[in-house]
């Protein structure tokens, strides 16, 4: 696994061993990033954002690598945590990050809200909704914000009311749904 695109562009980052960490994969956090990078009212250069059930880090890496001003890591994994405080230690990018050991449907409230949201929580574990509700309550999505979800292909998903589907995509194992805070 490595950083795509940006400044760390071909970095590699260091994941756990074992299974409790899933990755999203190069080629969908690819097209992730180019759908961002094109979409109408999102930008990613200046923005704050948060990735949540961060395992190793890679969107919010990701995003920061392209343009970010800061991210915050939700994450309570403590396999995941280590190697994702190796992977902001290898990147150089602790004055830019966060890393919040809680449980992502649980946040404390936000000192200031992110423009783009990341949400990877385990396949088939209905944790996305919830989290969105979260981060919306919590003040960490602002008005007009932009949210990311990975899910499995075929599970089923179905946002809190105050988000709005626009798009989605499956690759592989995964489907990306992009939604905004409205």
């Amino acid at each position: 696994m490595r950083i795509i695109a940006g400044r760390h562009r071909g970095r590699r980052l260091a994941a756990p061993a074992g299974r409790n960490a899933r990755p999203t994969s190069d080629r969908a956090r690819e097209a992730l990033f180019n759908i961002l990078a094109h979409w109408d009212g999102v930008t990613l250069d200046g923005a704050r954002v948060i990735d949540c059930f961060a395992g190793t880090g890679a969107l919010g890496l990701e995003a920061l690598s392209r343009g970010a001003r800061h991210a915050t890591f939700v994450e309570s994994d403590p396999a995941s945590l280590a190697a994702l405080d190796d992977n902001i230690a290898t990147l150089g990018e602790r004055q830019s990050t966060t890393v919040i050991r809680v449980d992502a449907t649980r946040l404390p409230p936000a000192e200031l809200p992110c423009q783009v949201a990341f949400l990877d929580p385990p396949y088939h574990s209905a944790l996305a909704g919830p989290c969105l509700t979260a981060l919306i309550h919590g003040g960490w999505l602002e008005k007009d914000g932009f949210a990311v979800v990975e899910v499995a292909a075929k599970e089923a998903f179905a946002p809190p009311p105050m988000v709005q589907i626009l798009d989605e995509r499956t690759y592989g194992a995964a489907r990306l749904v992009f939604l905004r805070r409205s």
